[in-house]
């Protein structure tokens, strides 16, 4: 995983779901690049911990908090406990979701279109209200919105439906974002990463190839190759630059942009 060129000491970041995958290596990212990071967790602890130790060893401190998307307390809860420990939350990074295979670790099969709303949509989203009132006070803040190219880009075959609109949904949650904050500096970035080598994306689609299946899926990639959770995050930390340059370049800064990342 290749260092980001940006200078984040003294800065806050939160990143959902930062336990594994692309979660994980953003936060990593964010950490090296100098941020103390606060990364959620639901059910791989362990896992969160080991991402926290990287980030300490890079000189960084790191908190690691449990959080339910499907519930509102708990999301208040790690809002609260961050500015508890920090005082101040200046990058949200959205990223924690569930897709078409691995929400059934969350409900029950009559109940999947639900949870996959619950968490994806409404779970990013109350998330984000709850961020946005500590944005608003410092005058700045970045939230970035991991989606996928599912979500209004392009279709991947075994995704459900539910999946496909969830994404799409917390996509377009960016642009009303910045329409709501027309004059200050809190921007907002909606990813769309394509084929990323995660479990979600193993337990949606790649399980279910054959190795012939698979190696003609891979061939017809941008690249004729997935992308390496390692290497995604890049285009969520390039969205954030150092706080004392949006304030000498407020012109030159973006409000809100959807990058389609579909190879590296």
């Amino acid at each position: 995983m290749t260092a980001i060129d940006t200078n984040l000491h003294g800065q806050v970041a939160i990143v959902t779901g930062g336990s594994q995958g692309i979660g994980a290596a953003t936060a990593q990212l964010l950490g090296e690049a100098g941020a103390s990071v606060v990364l959620t967790y639901n059910r791989s602890e362990s896992r969160a911990l080991e991402v926290a130790e990287r980030i300490e060893l890079a000189g960084s401190r790191a908190l690691v908090l449990p959080a339910d998307m499907q519930s509102k307390a708990s999301i208040e809860n790690l809002v609260a406990r961050t500015l508890e420990e920090f005082g101040r939350i200046d990058i949200l990074v959205n990223n924690a979701a569930v897709g078409s295979a691995s929400v059934a670790h969350y409900a029950e099969p009559d109940a999947h279109d639900e949870a996959m709303f619950n968490i994806n949509t409404l779970g990013t989203l109350i998330c984000t209200q709850a961020v946005l009132p500590v944005m608003e006070r410092q005058g700045y803040g970045k939230i970035i919105i991991i989606s996928s190219v599912g979500g209004g880009t392009t279709v991947f075959p075994g995704f459900t439906a539910a999946d496909e609109m969830s994404k799409c949904a917390v996509g377009f949650l960016g642009r009303q974002i910045v329409a709501d904050h027309p004059f200050d500096r809190i921007d907002s970035f909606s990813i769309c990463p394509g084929a990323v080598n995660t479990r979600m994306f193993q337990e949606s689609t790649l399980n279910h190839l054959s190795a012939e299946e698979r190696e003609a899926f891979i061939s017809n990639l941008p690249q004729r190759r997935l992308i390496e959770p390692g290497r995604s995050p890049r285009s969520s930390c390039s969205c954030v630059p150092r706080q004392d340059r949006c304030a000498e370049e407020p012109s030159s800064m973006p409000r809100w942009v959807w990058v389609y990342a579909q190879a590296w």
